[in-house]
Parts: C-alpha cells; structure tokens; sequence
C-alpha cells in the first residue's frame, strides 16, 4: 500500500478539512517565500485536494 494510498483511507470522510489544511500550509509557504512560488504552491496543493477527494462535488460520491 502506497503512501497516498494510506493518506486517503485516513483522511475517508474529513476531505474538507484536509482540503483546509492544504490551503494554509500554501498560503504559509507564500509567505514564506513573499509569493515568488505562488503559482507552483497553488499547482500543487490543487493536485493535492485532487488526489485527497476533497476537491470534488458535493453531489458526486468520491473515486475508490
């Protein structure tokens, strides 16, 4: 089992607030840095809300 694999299986159910702590851990790398990465952080944590499941629908029942 790989580790995103183990990520998602922990995070079944609560994709809206890992989705949350995906938001803050970039705006603090932002800040960090002065926005110099902006685009990259936010490509990334995207990818990540995507991976999660909690950048789908509401109405659409997440991917196994």
């Amino acid at each position: 089992m790989s580790v995103m694999d183990k990520l998602k299986s922990m995070l079944k159910g609560h994709e809206d607030q890992a989705g949350k702590g995906v938001d803050k851990a970039g705006d603090f790398a932002d800040e960090k840095t002065q926005g110099k990465y902006q685009s990259q952080v936010d490509t990334g944590q995207e990818q990540l809300k995507r991976q999660m499941g909690g950048d789908r629908p509401q109405d659409q029942p997440p991917q196994s």
